[in-house]
């Protein structure tokens, strides 16, 4: 990532971007500025002040505005995949979604970033396809894991359901704060699926 140098006047200061790490910078100012400002204020300039570089290099990652949302889109999905241990692949509830709010706490704006995009897509369907691609991700590493914990494999719905109580308290906790609700309510969401035979305790 860029530095936080700045210029006489206050700007962000641009420097030459190391190899390899152009892209990402790019993509962690553009959800910066999304966060910030809603999808409205994306722009190639408003992204290269945030991110410290001139505007031709933006247009060089990326061609268009529409390439600069879907990449980023798709960043912030990895890096909650990532960071959320929705999939920690044990099988284990006290494993599932551990450091979730930690997620939310560590870098709201990769959250508010993916709520402002699925905002938008009611007003600009075009968008809805892919967030749905995407989205569909989460869905399918919830459903792995809710597999992987209970006897049977989880339909659907029921994972619809577990990874809904989730997002929502991502939302919450973006907007209200209270990290330690969301501990709670974690905990509880995992006494649920223990009553689900998680854990698989009474499988022969």
């Amino acid at each position: 990532m860029t530095d936080s140098a700045t210029d006489p006047e206050g700007r962000p200061s641009r420097r030459r971007l190391q190899y390899g790490e152009g892209r990402e910078a790019l993509l962690n100012a553009a959800v910066r500025v999304v966060a910030r400002g809603g999808l409205r204020k994306l722009t190639y300039r408003a992204v290269a002040e945030e991110a410290g570089v001139t505007h031709g290099l933006v247009v060089h990652h990326f061609g268009s505005r529409d390439a600069l949302i879907a990449e980023a889109l798709a960043h912030t999905i990895r890096t909650s995949l990532n960071t959320s241990a929705l999939e920690p692949g044990t099988g284990k509830v006290a494993d599932f979604s551990t450091g979730l709010s930690e997620m939310v706490t560590a870098d709201p704006g990769v959250q508010a970033f993916q709520y402002e995009l699925l905002l938008e897509s009611r007003r600009r369907p075009e968008l809805l396809p892919q967030l749905r691609a995407l989205y569909d991700q989460y869905f399918e590493a919830t459903q792995r894991e809710l597999s992987r914990m209970l006897p049977t494999d989880a339909d659907p719905a029921l994972t619809r359901l577990v990874f809904a109580a989730l997002d929502g308290l991502v939302l919450h906790q973006l907007v209200f704060g209270e990290p330690e609700v969301t501990d709670r309510a974690v905990e509880h969401l995992r006494s649920l699926l223990r009553l689900l035979d998680a854990d698989g305790e009474s499988r022969p």
